[in-house]
């Protein structure tokens, strides 16, 4: 086991049970329900592991006290925190001015949302990311693969050859190590984060997981006062399991959002921009930083930190080139 991989105790897949006595159809069970790793296990609820076909009772306390023992003790002094906050990598966005706001890129083990408006590059950022993870740790990537969730059909190889070829890595080689699946619903969505778990537990140099955008299928799917409350509690599920992947893997979770109109913003304050982020207090509260994006002057646009664990609110400028995000000249 990598040093990674001890820090992250539990990180080890869910075949390990069969060697403390838990059956292979039960272990068959847990992944296909998702649950791909002994932390998976320990993280879900009895409530949630009793829905799953087959599994009783005794079955459920079983596999909770074996993973128990398996498992490092659930309380750490600060230093092992600390030491485990080591693990953490900084993926570069392309631009360093917005490096620098963000205390050096985007960090694995949480999850970031950039919101703005049509035209301030959300989703070239993705493109960007989806070359700058793959660069080496000390031109400010992660040595990684990316899975990319696209649920508006904006992926494009071609973007993603342009950054390569910005960077001088072979455009081939970066497009092979870019996983993309077109999601047409919510459900199907929450799906594809399933599969994933398997593939993260198989092969650990995943380092970036983008979801462009993350609201659209869920505003498709559930529309009205009346569906709200399902719908929230649908994405906090959604969320819930994203922030677990971006623990359990040691991968950057990278979301982008759309913004709708707030009218009572609008009425306060006339200047101030009157767009918000949507997905509500859910999302918000998911988020471990949240970037909000304008259009500035001429081909400038703003990066505004409004949310972060570790750095203060600020701002910072960058362009939309071919190859990406870059600083403004």
């Amino acid at each position: 086991m990598s040093d990674e991989e001890e820090a992250l105790g539990g990180f080890e897949s869910v075949d390990e049970l069969q060697s403390h006595g838990i059956n292979v159809q039960d272990i068959s069970k847990l992944k296909a329900a998702g649950i791909v790793t002994i932390l998976g296990v320990a993280q879900t609820t009895r409530r949630h592991l009793l829905k799953i076909k087959g599994l009783s009772e005794a079955k459920v306390e079983k596999l909770k006290e074996t993973v128990a023992k398996m498992l490092p003790p659930p309380f750490l002094t600060g230093t092992e925190i600390a030491d485990r906050r080591q693990n953490v990598i900084y993926i570069t966005t392309g631009a360093k001015s917005v490096d620098a706001m963000l205390g050096g890129g985007i960090p694995t083990q949480s999850i970031t949302e950039v919101f703005g408006e049509f035209r301030t590059g959300k989703t070239q950022l993705c493109h960007t990311l989806c070359v700058s993870t793959q660069l080496p740790e000390d031109q400010g990537g992660a040595s990684g693969k990316v899975a990319y969730i696209d649920t508006e059909g904006t992926f494009r190889p071609d973007r993603v050859k342009a950054v390569a070829d910005r960077y001088g890595v072979d455009a081939a080689m970066a497009l092979d190590n870019v996983l993309c699946a077109r999601a047409w619903s919510s459900e199907q969505q929450c799906d594809l984060l399933v599969d994933l778990a398997v593939r993260f537990v198989e092969d650990r140099t995943y380092k970036l997981l983008i979801v462009d955008s993350i609201m659209n299928l869920f505003r498709q799917d559930y529309s009205g006062r009346g569906e709200l409350s399902e719908r929230q509690q649908k994405l906090n599920q959604f969320l819930a399991r994203l922030q677990k992947l971006a623990e359990e893997f040691n991968v950057a979770v990278i979301l982008t959002n759309q913004v709708q109109a707030d009218p009572g913003a609008a009425a306060m304050f006339a200047a101030a921009s009157n767009a918000k982020p949507v997905g509500g207090h859910i999302l918000a509260h998911a988020s471990a930083v949240r970037i909000n994006l304008r259009k500035g002057r001429g081909d400038e646009r703003i990066a505004k930190l409004n949310d972060s664990p570790d750095m203060p609110e600020g701002e910072a400028t960058y362009v939309l080139k071919s190859g990406g995000w870059e600083d403004p000249s």
